[in-house]
């Protein structure tokens, strides 16, 4: 004699099988899913109109963004030729050159302090924490008029270390390397098993060894997050850039493509959005590369220790 078997219950309430799941009214299935599409293609089409707008006047010969309100109307290369007449590669390799180098240091800077916070007991070290956070919350923009001043001093003695200067420029970026970025690590770093340290010091390890060979990569997916957000930040700041970088020459491509457009009347927009969009590609490729890391390390980041 056949018996039939009772549904799953779940909280005092039966649990609907799949094959009453699969017919849900529309009415319930909008209630409850639905909407969740509907905002998702809203967000998707909102964040998705601007590049592709930026997209059709890059392709514009016109050179006005007005030109464009019909997308992909005038469709040529010609922006994208001219960049070669200018300086935007010569910017580009600036941008690149002061990005990585910035991204870099502050990995090596962040990562070394984070782990002397999360491993070293010393006096004053939760203030310094604290310290690191609050001063964090102030931008480095507000003080550019000390910035600039303390350049001009710097130039006076140490050339390299002066207005017009990329190296200037990098030192003045990893001056406020640290701070945030610190403090995101320490919470990773703190996920770390001490455990690990101490057999490492049974068996006759260093610090530096533990430090080098151990940590940093059981942490590498910090690191990583810290080096794409720095390396973001960097590449598009303008107006620290602006101040320390006097010459054409020297500029970034947020300094550069700025002069493009800073004249009304001499405005190219068509070459400006051709710039745009290549600049974006370095920013992208490093995004897709080290994507795998970015979940894990923002979440595990965010661990108080």
């Amino acid at each position: 004699m056949a018996t039939t078997q009772a549904p799953p219950v779940v909280d005092g309430r039966p649990v609907p099988s799949s094959a009453s799941r699969t017919r849900m009214k529309p009415g319930r299935w909008f209630s409850e899913l639905g909407w969740r599409h509907v905002v998702g293609v809203i967000a998707v089409v909102y964040a998705a109109f601007p590049l592709v707008y930026v997209l059709s006047a890059s392709l514009s010969e016109n050179g006005t963004l007005t030109g464009s309100n019909t997308l992909f109307s005038d469709v040529s290369g010609a922006n994208y030729a001219e960049l070669g007449t200018t300086m935007f590669w010569t910017w580009m390799g600036n941008t690149l050159v002061i990005a990585i180098a910035t991204s870099v240091g502050t990995v090596l800077m962040g990562a070394a302090a984070a782990y002397a916070f999360s491993r070293f007991r010393f006096a004053g070290r939760r203030a310094g924490l604290t310290s690191l956070l609050i001063v964090q919350m102030f931008p480095q923009m507000l003080a550019f008029v000390a910035i600039f001043l303390l350049l001009i001093g710097l130039g006076n003695v140490v050339p390299i270390l002066g207005l017009n200067s990329k190296i200037a420029l990098i030192a003045v970026y990893l001056g406020g390397a640290l701070g945030v970025n610190t403090f995101l690590m320490y919470g990773f770093f703190n996920t770390v098993p001490r455990e690990l340290d101490e057999a490492a010091k049974i068996d006759g390890a260093t610090h530096s060894q533990i430090y080098w060979t151990i940590i940093l990569r059981l942490v590498a997916p910090i690191l990583a997050v810290v080096a794409l957000l720095s390396f973001i930040s960097t590449f598009g700041e303008f107006i620290i850039a602006r101040i320390v970088l006097t010459s054409e020459r020297n500029w970034t491509l947020a300094v550069g493509l700025y002069g493009w457009v800073s004249s009304l009347k001499e405005a190219n927009w068509g070459l400006f959005t051709a710039g745009a969009v290549i600049s974006a590609l370095p920013v992208l490729a490093l995004f897709l590369y080290l994507q795998k890391y970015i979940v894990g390390g923002l979440t595990a980041g965010s661990v108080k220790g």
